[in-house]
């Protein structure tokens, strides 16, 4: 290992040298722990049994006389053999001591590079999610770690990376595609403007007629240009959030709504069914005014002649609900979430070319920034089914 390795270890502490200490801590703890029971239980059982020295004053008593001279060199003999057994037992801690010091530091060196192997295989997953992390980008979100093993916190870490991928992957998808599909529709209106006036000036022998026919182009395709950009800006201050909120009744806006789409009605000849019971919310009274016109002009705009659109709001639970349905082509199951998205357009499976495609997913947006739902489901004669469900207030609107 290179000096400058060590010096940015030194400065990094990195978590897999910092598990080896602990590791190697805790070894060298446990070791001294052992270390000082065994020396103290050794050291309290150093007195030299009475039976051994018994034994070897038996076998040394012949050569000691009868009389007070034979009772003075027994008991010299005692004392020498306690003594001998004494420093014996001396050498024999110390040696115990040295030894198991020895051992010891043995050990706990084995035990830092053991420790670091172990560290170093714990923290190999760590180590693929922070390259997956550093090699993900916006054009970069296909690699998963697929993390196989034990399902442990790494493993459970690993997959939740993924998931985060997945995600990431799937928003930035949808945002090309929202730039892709915005940037075509607004270049549609600017390329019919600019056909039929070349069209128009191309004409050697201009009338009146013709150019009032330009102007009427023109002006129709700058309507679709106007109206495009505001769903856009409308779709992106709901994305911001709410602004100022308010008591309000959804009742008296779908009402509201509902005057506002009478034109529509009259046009397709629909009959329209309300029962518009209190429900009170707290938000941004131009979003929700916004959602549940778009929610009602395109229940009437992708109608069919003679059909029927039905309003009702009320309170569920802890919840008040707007509901839209209308009559309607069959709409297969598995295209309704599709219809939230940006410029997915009804008109693919009505025929309808009217509107950006954005009226739903200014819907949806609307209700995720005031906290609420919304879902939609075909109904079985044809047509569709819209339900918002915001937070209730039980406070009446001023």
């Amino acid at each position: 290992m290179t000096a400058g390795r060590l010096r940015k270890l030194s400065r990094r502490r990195p978590l897999r040298l910092r598990l080896t200490l602990v590791y190697t801590g805790l070894f060298l703890l446990a070791g001294a722990v052992l270390l000082a029971i065994t020396y103290i239980l050794v050291a309290r059982s150093g007195a030299v049994p009475a039976w051994l020295i018994a034994d070897r004053e038996n076998a040394l008593k012949p050569a000691c006389h009868r009389g007070p001279a034979g009772l003075t060199c027994r008991q010299g003999i005692r004392g020498a053999l306690a003594v001998g057994a004494a420093s014996q037992h001396s050498t024999d801690l110390r040696h115990l001591l040295l030894y198991s010091l020895l051992a010891l530091a043995v050990m706990a060196l084995a035990s830092a590079a053991a420790g670091w192997l172990v560290a170093g295989r714990a923290l190999r997953p760590v180590h693929a999610i922070t390259g997956a992390a550093r090699r993900a980008s916006e054009a970069n979100l296909t690699g998963r770690l697929a993390l196989t093993g034990p399902d442990d916190e790494l493993k459970e870490l690993a997959d939740t990376f993924d998931a985060m991928l997945d995600r990431l992957d799937s928003a930035f998808s949808s945002q090309r595609r929202f730039v892709a599909s915005a940037s075509h529709e607004l270049r549609t209106p600017l390329t019919l403007i600019r056909t039929s006036i070349d069209v128009t000036l191309a004409k050697p022998g201009r009338t009146a007629a013709q150019l009032e026919q330009m102007a009427a182009e023109v002006r129709h395709a700058a309507g679709s240009a106007e109206a495009l950009i505001d769903a856009l800006l409308t779709l992106a201050t709901s994305d911001a959030g709410p602004g100022n909120a308010e008591p309000l009744d959804l009742a008296v806006v779908a009402e509201d709504a509902i005057d506002a789409a009478a034109p529509a009605v009259r046009a397709s000849q629909l009959a329209v069914e309300t029962l518009l019971a209190p429900a009170h919310v707290t938000g941004d009274a131009i979003l929700i005014e916004r959602m549940i016109g778009n929610l009602v002009q395109n229940a009437a705009r992708h109608n069919m002649s003679g059909g029927w659109l039905q309003v009702t709001t009320g309170t569920r639970g802890e919840s008040s609900f707007v509901e839209v349905a209308n009559t309607g082509p069959v709409v297969p199951a598995d295209l309704v979430p599709a219809l939230f998205e940006p410029f997915r357009r009804m008109a693919q499976r009505t025929g309808n070319n009217d509107g950006a495609g954005l009226g739903l997913a200014i819907a949806r947006s609307v209700a995720s920034a005031h906290h609420g739902e919304i879902s939609a489901h075909s109904l079985p004669g044809g047509g569709l089914c819209v339900i918002v469900l915001l937070p209730a207030n039980r406070a009446e609107p001023a």
